[in-house]
């Protein structure tokens, strides 16, 4: 856990105990999962009807790709299938990067072989 959320995690814990979270609006109510504020408003119904036809959005198609290889990755002990494996992970980041209409800081961040490698060879030694 990087250093961001574990202070993220401290303050969460610090509100809970203050109980700065027991007045909330909807406290006791269910959450409202359909919501679909990010969508724009030409394309809701249609993503309402894919939705209720068994298919996703390309993004979350794209998303469901990008964690799956991220999990084969962790379990990959060959160097060239990692490499491989990195190689299209990369190019899945860069499409839903591409998709995104976000700043270059929010992107998400890509993987390098290099990294990798240093790190493997630092826990072989």
């Amino acid at each position: 856990m990087d250093i961001f959320t574990q202070i993220a995690e401290e303050k969460i814990r610090e509100a809970q105990a203050k109980g700065e979270f027991d007045n909330l609006p909807g406290k006791g109510k269910p959450l409202n999962l359909d919501e679909d504020n990010h969508v724009p408003q030409e394309l809701k119904i249609a993503y309402k009807i894919l939705k209720n036809s068994g298919y996703i959005p390309p993004e979350l198609e794209l998303q469901k790709e990008i964690n799956t290889t991220l999990d084969l990755l962790k379990h990959c002990t060959d160097e060239r299938e990692k490499y491989k494996k990195i190689q299209k992970l990369n190019l899945l980041i860069t499409r839903m990067n591409m998709t995104r209409k976000v700043p270059v800081n929010l992107e998400q961040d890509q993987f390098y072989y290099e990294k990798i490698v240093d790190k493997v060879k630092v826990k072989n030694k």
